[in-house]
């Protein structure tokens, strides 16, 4: 049985240069959220989309290419499925049948740590950033997309920022969906007459995200009565809203504690906690600091709420036999490598 390819059907198909498409629901809802998105963060500007042949992503680039002043498409073949590189050819032919300006294949090799998941999203950042050519990069992130994200945050227990999901435009990434449904991209491309790709991996069961989608969502719209998906979303909002104004008080407090690579243990002594935390995240982060969690945060955190005489704290982003370590000194934090 041959493998669902991406593909433009019938005589509307767009002819090269900006598309025309039907003014259908799901077209003009499309449209409008990459309008508005450009609007916003690229007024009359080229932009890349990322397009990985599936629905999110074919609708996508098609409005796109109506809505932005240029499009390059990026398709990065991950190389794990037997057909893999004719899926991301067709994908880049139909990209060109759309209109964009150009469409290009990027390869990768999936490895490393955190399991297939966290290495094939790391392979394919990667690829994208390498490609955009200073292009800001459009990615295809959905409302479910969002509600998925959020209640994985909600499982990690790390706080507010884990669960306020995905920003509009986290430079390079643009993420113009985020108000829309997935149902409606996968009837925009019906309406044009698209065949999307349909990825094994994104019904398998093994991955946490896949059973969130198919499984915990739909469960939990049965039992709240539904708009849950909308509900999350709308919390990751506000959330996102509140953690900004947050970083901002934390800047300047930051600034005041600051004293070259230190920290002022007594001046973050008397800050709120949510304050406090995110100045020790930001001067760690800075200092080279990786993968931190909350954990990491609040045993630093301790060496200025609980000072008991502790040693230091080893936090993510040493090198092989050495350790990144924050240390209290003399009335203040430090940063430093050591063995």
């Amino acid at each position: 049985m041959d493998r669902p390819r991406p593909g433009v059907s019938g005589p509307g198909r767009p002819a090269p240069g900006r598309a025309r498409l039907p003014e259908t629901p799901a077209v003009l809802e499309m449209r409008h959220a990459v309008r508005d998105w450009l609007a916003r963060y690229r007024p009359e500007g080229a932009v890349a989309v990322a397009l990985s042949g599936g629905a999110d992503s074919l609708a996508l680039t098609a409005a796109a290419v109506a809505e932005a002043a240029a499009v390059d498409a990026v398709v990065v073949d991950h190389g794990l499925q037997d057909g893999s590189a004719e899926v991301a050819a067709a994908a880049a032919g139909v990209a060109r049948e759309l209109g964009c300006r150009s469409a290009r294949v990027s390869r990768v090799r999936v490895q490393g740590p955190g399991g297939l998941e966290a290495a094939a999203r790391r392979a394919r950042y990667r690829a994208l950033d390498e490609a955009r050519a200073g292009l800001p990069v459009l990615v295809g992130h959905t409302l479910d997309d969002q509600a998925e994200t959020v209640l994985l945050g909600l499982a990690r227990g790390s706080g507010q920022r884990s669960i306020q999901g995905m920003a509009e435009f986290d430079d390079p990434w643009g993420r113009p969906l985020l108000a829309v449904r997935r149902a409606v991209t996968w009837e925009m491309c019906r309406d044009l007459g698209l065949e999307p790709h349909v990825d094994p991996h994104n019904s398998a069961s093994e991955f946490a995200r896949v059973r969130l989608r198919t499984e915990v969502l739909p469960l939990l719209e049965e039992v709240l009565g539904g708009g849950v998906a909308a509900a999350l979303a709308r919390t990751a909002a506000h959330l996102r809203e509140d953690g900004i104004v947050l970083d901002e008080i934390a800047d300047r407090l930051l600034s005041e504690a600051c004293d070259g690579s230190t920290l002022s243990v007594e001046i973050l002594a008397t800050a709120q906690p949510a304050i406090r935390r995110r100045v020790i995240r930001s001067w760690l982060l800075a200092g080279g600091a990786k993968a931190l969690t909350d954990k990491h945060l609040r045993a630093v955190e301790a060496l200025v709420t609980d000072w008991h005489g502790q040693g230091g704290v080893a936090v993510g982003g040493g090198k092989p036999g050495i350790r990144l370590v924050a240390r209290r000194e003399h009335g203040r934090l430090t940063l430093a490598f050591a063995r």
